[in-house]
């Protein structure tokens, strides 16, 4: 079971850090090299979130298997604009949709995340 908290708190981190990652690149010049280099590490996390989530999927998928498909499916969703706002942003291309399915996407991920079993319970 300590592996399961682990790999909870593991992923709880690295969505976290992805996020601080996303903004941050967002409001930088698009041609700076700081945000390149931001993108490229953002990148990296983007893979450990999805490592971390489908391992967490994977072990608890048992009990609810809908709902934590809908969860992994929207986190992908969500990684899939933050992408989305990045590149097309780079290109000097229109991203307010894609802003505002981020939103969307990051708080049904997060309803999702937190009303599991697994999840965290604020109001207990």
């Amino acid at each position: 079971m300590e592996f399961l908290t682990d790999t909870t708190h593991l992923h709880i981190t690295t969505w976290v850090i992805a996020i601080l990652l996303f903004v941050i690149a967002a409001f930088m010049a698009p041609e700076s090299k700081g945000r390149k280099i931001i993108h490229m590490v953002l990148r990296l996390f983007y893979i450990l979130v999805i490592i971390t989530g489908l391992t967490l999927f994977i072990a608890h998928s048992s009990y609810d298997a809908m709902q934590y498909g809908l969860k992994f499916l929207f986190g992908l969703l969500t990684i899939g604009m933050m992408e989305m706002v990045l590149v097309r942003g780079k290109k000097g291309k229109s991203v307010t949709l894609f802003w505002i399915l981020f939103a969307v996407f990051l708080i049904i991920t997060m309803f999702y995340g937190f009303k599991l079993p697994i999840g965290f319970n604020f109001l207990a």
